[in-house]
């Protein structure tokens, strides 16, 4: 498989936010395309899906610090990072709680950093590795109640551009950028709250996600797919 050329053993994926959605459709991908994979999420993950399940929140340094070794020991050093923890906020700037402001901000982008900061180097020290970080088609959008989404998932596609750059040629970064995609997402927004439906759009399927993640995984090593957006296609943002 393209994502361990440089070696021969099954490859090794841990994904965070890998119990349910997007992250889990992510997980049991990769299992079926014959990888190891640890899904790392606060709630419970499914059985029967080839996928072993860790219980770790990512905003919480100390489970960061017992997650690392966990899975070092277990398994072995991940060939495969998938950064998906992650929860939305539907808030006015002049009217929300920077309370639930901090909540994501922590989640999306220090959960994603906490994850960077401890299983890259040991990829770089094995001189190979690929981090997937799904960021929203949000990044880089400013519209009402959205600021906070918005600016975490941008802040994430700096991360993973500048990721890329502190460690080429060893590590492949690659940043996905969903639309509108049929999850829970909006039942489990911190505020305010849609429905996929009441969108008007339509919606991509987690499972449509997560082919996107895998064929960025399986092209040749000297190939590297930096920014894949996907939405469905009468979505207009």
């Amino acid at each position: 498989m393209a994502a361990t050329s440089s070696h021969t053993q099954t490859p090794i994926a841990l994904v965070s936010g890998g119990a349910s959605g997007i992250g889990k459709a992510i997980a049991e991908k990769l299992a079926a395309a014959g990888m190891n994979v640890i899904a790392a999420d606060v709630a419970a993950g499914p059985t029967g899906t080839g996928v072993d399940h860790v219980t770790c929140d990512v905003t919480q340094p100390e489970d960061i610090d017992a997650l690392y070794p966990h899975v070092i020991q277990t398994y072995g050093h991940p060939d495969v990072l998938v950064c998906c923890a992650g929860q939305g906020i539907h808030e006015k700037l002049t009217e929300g709680d920077p309370a639930k402001w901090q909540k994501v901000l922590d989640l999306n982008i220090m959960g994603t950093l906490r994850l960077l900061r401890a299983f890259t180097p040991g990829m770089l020290e094995r001189g190979h590795g690929d981090v997937v970080i799904i960021s929203s088609v949000s990044a880089g959008q400013a519209y009402p109640y959205g600021g906070i989404y918005a600016a975490s998932k941008s802040a994430l596609n700096i991360i993973a551009e500048t990721l890329r750059q502190e460690t080429l040629p060893k590590i492949r970064v690659t940043t996905i950028a969903p639309g509108v995609t049929d999850t829970s997402f909006f039942e489990n927004t911190i505020s305010g709250y849609n429905t996929v439906e009441s969108i008007g759009y339509g919606a991509l399927s987690p499972a449509e996600v997560a082919e996107t993640v895998l064929f960025a995984l399986q092209q040749p090593r000297h190939v590297s797919l930096n920014y894949l957006t996907l939405r469905p296609t009468p979505q207009p943002f």
